[in-house]
């Protein structure tokens, strides 16, 4: 009896020693922290080819991935419900802004039969963090809605901006959790988001992991910073944006970001050449130096997160991404139709700011708006327009609102030690933000629904980018594209392309009345920067991916299109 006692227990010992270390052995879920910056080009931070001072995001990159053919969909609103939700814009509810345009897929509002990251996660118990600009429902002052608030769509937390674009010393539609605040004395977006970011790391004590979603309004205009952080980036730019563009293409040739043979594309028309004796010579340089000021006050928010993660040994099973919401803004801001009175009006302590562009500061300034404001302060409300944008893109064509490449290429950085071994490598498949939702179902070990609070839930459109994490490929047909009738394809090494002509509306509910002269047709792998059209030598690539876009488009509802 003794023996067969000795072998009973030996055997309990093996099986318990084996099955706690398969335990033991089975990875721990990463936290995830998705970081979005608002209204930058292509070759902005130092990583992608930029000379702002950009330190963290480097290292990053560094110890992590670069992804050189990452797409967003080339507009703020339509970015953040894409990137929320796994799906085409469209799909989500917002083919364009946050107004109602009389269609499900352009009702401007965060559609129900989506979920988000947030909701997601939530049911594999990860806890949901967001610091920043939210804009996937529509702004309203009195009594709002928030069915589509952060709170209501997954957020256990939540501080920034319901709206979009305001002063980033005193923005519109500033909220904690469910309610509308004023800003804090001294408030500056970039500051106040990182550190409640960093508020949500250090007070989460649970064993479970967490999901933050940081959205920094930097560096959509106004152009907005600090006198010290501007000082940093004084005479910097003073051999202007023609040389800023070179030296830029320059260096992103150095690092192997593109290829010799994609060709600098032509200034626009309506670009200025550069000169020392240029209008507005000062004012303009003092809006890229507030500029670069806004993205090195960004990278040094990251790199506060950054070292919290650090402190809390949180860094190495931490899945990090960066990346922006749309290209370059050539956008350019006009002026009131009347300016307000220059009587010191302060605000009372507590109102709250209304207004986009605020008439004055919290202390009585009146603002002032383009060039009769001087960029930086709080009572100046300037872009940095089409010049600077159009370097900001280097090396590619058009801005924010077209789906060109300079309208839909964004920065990727990944970095997660644990869950990545290549170190500073590029990864070169062409990928979109609808894959971001599906990476994190991927990696949290969630499952996606096929309905949520009663509602059928469209299924993902995106795929998870764990494979090419490893540098495998991903499996898919093709990605696309629409917004402001600016339409694109990318299958393969091919992109059909068009460019809206406003002027010649035309209609979108059958192939015949997508007219073929109005698409380009580009080899991404010989002319990533959309220099030769080769439409009309192939007549049939042209139609298979046209007739592949209106299929897409009859499914996601970007057809039939509002007026």
């Amino acid at each position: 009896m003794k023996s067969v006692s000795t072998i009973f227990f030996a055997t309990l010992l093996i099986f318990f020693s084996c099955n706690s270390n398969q335990h033991e052995d089975t990875p721990k879920r990463p936290n995830i922290i998705l970081i979005m910056s608002d209204d930058m080009g292509y070759s902005d931070i130092g990583c992608y080819g930029g000379e702002i001072n950009t330190p963290h995001l480097d290292a990053l990159a560094a110890q992590g991935l670069r992804f050189t053919q990452f797409y967003n969909t080339a507009r703020c609103c339509p970015t953040r419900a894409s990137l929320l939700t796994g799906l085409y814009p469209q799909q989500a509810g917002i083919g364009h802004m946050v107004s109602d345009r009389g269609t499900s897929a352009y009702q401007g509002d965060l559609s129900d039969q989506a979920v988000t990251i947030a909701e997601v996660l939530k049911s594999a118990d990860y806890a949901t963090y967001m610091s920043g600009k939210w804009h996937v429902t529509p702004y309203e002052l009195e009594n709002p809605k928030k069915h589509n608030w952060p709170r209501q769509r997954g957020f256990d937390r939540f501080f920034g901006m319901i709206s979009g674009a305001g002063s980033l010393y005193d923005p519109r539609s500033l909220t904690e959790d469910n309610d509308y605040i004023a800003p804090r004395e001294g408030f500056y977006c970039t500051t106040d988001f990182t550190n409640y970011a960093l508020e949500c790391i250090s007070e989460h004590q649970s064993d479970s992991p967490y999901f933050l979603y940081l959205s920094y309004t930097a560096a959509h205009w106004p152009m907005h910073a600090p006198a010290d952080a501007v000082a940093k980036y004084k005479r910097k730019y003073d051999e202007g944006w023609d040389e800023m563009r070179k030296q830029r293409y320059e260096r992103m040739l150095e690092m192997g970001l593109i290829e010799p043979e994609w060709q600098m594309t032509e200034r626009d028309s309506f670009v200025e050449p550069w000169s020392d004796d240029i209008e507005d010579r000062d004012w303009e340089l003092a809006n890229m130096e507030v500029y670069a000021a806004m993205v090195d006050l960004m990278d040094q928010g990251i790199g506060r997160v950054i070292e919290m993660l650090k402190s809390r040994g949180e860094l190495e099973n931490t899945l990090v991404f960066f990346l922006q919401d749309n290209g370059a803004c050539a956008e350019e801001l006009g002026s009131r139709e009347s300016n307000p009175s220059d009587e010191i009006q302060p605000m009372e302590a507590g109102a709250l700011q209304t207004n986009m562009i605020p008439l004055f500061t919290r202390d009585g300034r009146p603002v002032k708006v383009m060039r009769e404001a001087w960029p930086g302060p709080p009572e100046g409300f300037t872009a940095y327009g089409k010049n600077w944008a159009n370097a900001s893109n280097t090396p590619f064509r058009e801005y924010k609102h077209w789906v060109h490449e300079g309208g839909i290429s964004t920065p990727l950085i990944v970095h997660w030690p644990e869950g990545i071994e290549a170190k500073g490598d590029f990864r070169t498949e062409p990928s979109h933000l609808i894959d971001i939702m599906a990476t994190c179902v991927d990696v949290s070990g969630a499952q996606y629904p096929t309905t949520y609070q009663g509602k059928p839930i469209t299924p993902l459109a995106g795929k998870s980018l764990l494979p090419v994490f490893s540098d495998d490929p991903l499996e898919r047909e093709a990605i696309y594209w629409e917004h402001e009738g600016n339409r694109a394809v990318r299958m393969g090494k091919w992109k059909l392309v068009s460019k809206a002509d406003k002027g010649k509306p035309f209609k979108w509910d059958k192939l015949d009345n997508l007219p073929a002269e109005q698409w380009e047709l580009f080899d991404m792998d010989a002319d990533r920067t959309e220099t030769t059209d080769l439409a009309s030598a192939n007549p049939e690539i042209v139609g298979r991916m046209a007739t592949m876009w209106l299929t897409w488009a009859e499914k996601t509802g970007a057809i039939p299109r509002p007026n």
